[in-house]
């Protein structure tokens, strides 16, 4: 628990607590921020949310008159291309990130009582966040998702001399920032308290729920419909209804931390049973990695490696998205944790939308999330995953999917606005 002194805010009525939410990265693609300005704005609080406005955001943010959107000037294109080497391009953009933080957080803003970070990214976020806290006499919390040199180290291999500064900077900020932290998951806050972080002060365990916007789409009609509608499933609807043809729905940010090619030689294994359901795959997302994997796709169409199977990309609104996992039959997760302690938001709203899942549980806080057999199955090789996929999809297990349907259900139970108002409420002075 917080001290009291961080959780009792009497004298401040919930119409002025403040808070500015930070992410170093697109407000549209980062639910779980969204979802705190949405919650303080839902208890009378005002926000300033400050990030990169590229895609759209929740429409309830664009229509609060409680939040307020700043973006982040991008960096320019020349240091987002390949043409420059990292050890160039990545200081010069640090140090355009700098300029452009403390601009919007120093002059564009009015001083709130709260800043809320996201990490990642840590650099130049945490130094920056901290500052400005000091300098305006803001209380500051970080809310870890993961650890940015993980990721890093991801790319550039742990031993890289930008992965040690990363990481050396990420723990010392973690001891010297915060009013307090929030973490995902219980094997994260576990993490923190020990070296190499230390972190003294209070950690508070916030796990992701599914917002109101992800539910079950029970009505066979509206299912079709929407199926109907969608340009990516208007010729398989009939089929998906009367279950000849399966849906499965991934979603991915096209990343080396999601190794796509489990699922595609899943597929491939699973398209040599030709007696076995047609599968649709949509895939969802956009990232670095997306054009290379769709030309993998095409090679093996034209190779005949996937003759029942049709795998399709797509780049939805969030109701859209939230409609396509409630008609799915399965939803697939291919996260692989840099940290071994996060969890990926994406399994969360298929939950919220009653979809069971086949996710990757090569890490520590799988278990936090996905219960094997209950709301969903776990794999780390591509033959494991196509042995989910003929066992789910076919005749035989349609029993089981309905099991691992019903856990799905029961695991949403908890939405976003029960766990935050539990443990945040009070914590931010926006609950009595």
């Amino acid at each position: 628990m917080l001290p009291s002194r961080y959780v009792k805010h009497s004298p401040v009525s919930k119409e002025s607590v403040s808070v500015q939410v930070l992410v170093l990265g697109d407000i549209g693609r980062s639910p779980r921020m969204q979802y705190h300005a949405l919650s303080v704005a839902r208890h009378g609080g005002r926000v300033d949310l400050i990030g990169y406005h590229e895609s759209t955001p929740h429409p309830d943010i664009l229509n609060n008159p409680r939040i307020k959107i700043h973006p982040l000037a991008p960096p320019p294109a020349v240091l987002r291309s390949s043409s420059i080497p990292f050890i160039i391009s990545g200081p010069l953009k640090v140090l355009w990130q700098i300029w452009t933080l403390i601009r919007v957080l120093g002059y564009q803003t009015e001083p709130a009582r709260w800043i809320m970070v996201q990490n990642p990214p840590s650099i130049p976020t945490l130094a920056i966040a901290l500052l400005i806290s000091v300098l305006r006499n803001t209380h500051l919390i970080i809310d870890w998702h993961n650890y940015g040199w993980t990721i890093l180290a991801g790319t550039k291999g742990r031993d890289h001399p930008f992965v040690e500064i990363s990481k050396a900077y990420e723990c010392a900020l973690a001891q010297a920032a915060p009013t307090a932290n929030i973490t995902v998951t219980h094997a994260m806050r576990r993490q923190l308290e020990k070296p190499p972080y230390s972190v003294k002060a209070p950690i508070l365990v916030l796990h992701d729920r599914p917002a109101s916007l992800f539910q079950p789409l029970e009505s066979l009609s509206d299912r079709r419909d929407f199926l109907e509608r969608l340009p990516e499933t208007k010729e398989f609807a009939s089929n998906i209804v009367s279950g000849h043809t399966k849906l499965i729905v991934s979603s991915t940010s096209w990343t080396p931390d999601e190794d796509f090619s489990l699922l595609l030689d899943a597929l491939v294994t699973y398209a040599e049973n030709r007696s076995a359901h047609p599968i649709l795959a949509i895939i969802t997302g956009r990232g670095p990695q997306k054009a290379t994997y769709e030309e993998k796709v095409q090679n093996l169409q034209k190779a005949g490696k996937l003759p029942n199977v049709r795998i399709l990309t797509a780049w939805l609104t969030m109701e859209d998205y939230a409609k396509l996992l409630s008609c799915a039959d399965l939803g697939i997760c291919l996260h692989m944790s840099s940290s071994g302690v996060d969890l990926p938001m994406k399994v969360v709203d298929m939950f919220g939308s009653g979809l069971p899942v086949a996710a990757y549980s090569g890490y520590e806080s799988f278990s936090e999330l996905v219960k094997e057999g209950v709301n969903g199955c776990g794999f780390e090789r591509a033959d494991e995953l196509a042995a989910i996929l003929t066992r789910l999809l076919g005749d035989e297990g349609t029993n089981e999917l309905q099991t691992l349907r019903k856990g799905a259900k029961k695991e949403s139970d908890l939405r976003w606005d029960e766990e935050w108002d539990r443990v945040l409420g009070r914590v931010l002075g926006v609950m009595d």
